[in-house]
């Protein structure tokens, strides 16, 4: 087992890592001493398939243990399920030691944290990903948000887990596609902070595409270290530091709020054509060479992912990108890349550019 703690000034907690780990989520909460009832919120596919193992882990400590099913998408994160969910959980709650799990993907501990969050004005919280998306990004440091119709995450907090239980075996059950749609933040990490990490996932992306357990455990693994590291620093995003984090999200969340949250363009695959946006306009601006846009844009095509997206409205994009929550006095700051592992976050980036990119990223 891999652990990698997440140190904070109030609230660290650690993040485990093995295959096989979910029969071991009652020793974890036992280890922390907080659960006396677990309210798990999960969808109908990972609940059919992780249920019995995760509630044959807990009958070990006797726990009283509900299940609440959210649907399968990022419809989940709407302020109408936030307050089902609420409402399911005040049914269920059995006092103090009631302890909120979200066994999913992005979408399920973003909803479960915000939950925890906002019920009872805080309630203990584990997150246990089963993507790996969630595994190597949205699981860690706190962040948990729902959505409204004009903007993603616009409703939120920071607000840590407990503890983040990471079984690489969950990974097995997904399709290729959302593979590469953890690896887009997988390999924003590589361009946001280390050269050679980047310079691994081009080595042996094939073995990563195809779960080689090993490839896999190092990527998570170092994954969740380096955005512990920046979490760490920059818990709550006060000093600036931890908006790196966001590198290719400004137009990748503009991206999937201008189409509506579909199912036809995942979150990486928004994030990957954010990206490459980024260094369009980090090399438009003279701020990186082609060659490492080139690079970078290979390995992001490498990985199945795509680096233009059809059908969007540019205008509905731009205007998305109002709401972006690194947005200051009104100024958009966007998070660019000098090389691979430096990004700076700008506030100058002319109008006609943004265009420009948009005009090329956003295929008719």
């Amino acid at each position: 087992m891999k652990k990698i703690k997440v140190p904070l000034l109030k609230n660290s907690y650690v993040i485990s890592i093995e295959s096989g780990i979910l029969s071991k989520t009652a020793s974890i909460l036992k280890s922390l001493k907080i659960a006396k009832a677990c309210f798990v919120i999960t969808n109908n596919k990972i609940k059919s398939l992780y249920a019995a193992k995760l509630t044959k882990s807990l009958s070990r400590l006797s726990l009283d243990v509900k299940f609440c099913v959210v649907a399968d998408s990022e419809k989940a994160k709407s302020h109408n399920s936030w307050f089902r969910v609420v409402k399911d959980l005040a049914n269920f709650d059995k006092g103090r030691g009631t302890v909120v799990l979200a066994l999913g993907g992005g979408v399920v501990g973003d909803l479960g944290g915000f939950v925890a969050a906002t019920y009872r004005r805080g309630v203990a919280f584990v997150q246990i990903p089963t993507t790996l998306l969630a595994q190597v990004d949205s699981a860690i440091g706190g962040k948990v948000a729902i959505d409204l119709d004009f903007a993603k995450n616009l409703v939120g907090a920071f607000y840590q887990p407990k503890a983040v239980i990471s079984d690489i075996a969950t990974l097995k059950s997904l399709p290729k596609r959302q593979i590469q749609n953890g690896l887009a933040e997988v390999i924003k990490y590589g361009v946001i902070l280390d050269k050679r990490f980047f310079a691994y996932l081009e080595s042996n992306i094939s073995k990563i595409l195809n779960l080689n357990t090993k490839c896999i455990e190092d990527v998570v693994a170092r994954c969740s270290k380096l955005k512990a590291e920046v979490v760490a620093a920059d818990e709550d995003e006060s000093l600036g530091y931890r908006s790196i984090l966001n590198f290719g999200h400004t137009i990748g969340h503009a991206i999937e709020t201008a189409a509506s949250y579909k199912k036809s363009i995942n979150h990486g695959e928004a994030i990957a054509v954010g990206m490459v946006s980024a260094f369009d306009i980090a090399v438009a601006l003279g701020m990186a060479k082609e060659s490492i846009a080139l690079r970078v844009e290979s390995l992001i095509k490498k990985t199945g992912l795509p680096t233009s997206v059809k059908g969007l409205n540019i205008k509905k994009v731009i205007n998305a990108t109002a709401f972006d929550k690194k947005v200051i006095k009104g100024k958009k700051r966007w998070v660019l890349p000098i090389d691979i592992g430096h990004v700076v976050v700008c506030d100058k980036v002319p109008s006609n550019i943004i265009k420009s990119v948009l005009a090329k990223r956003l295929k008719r």
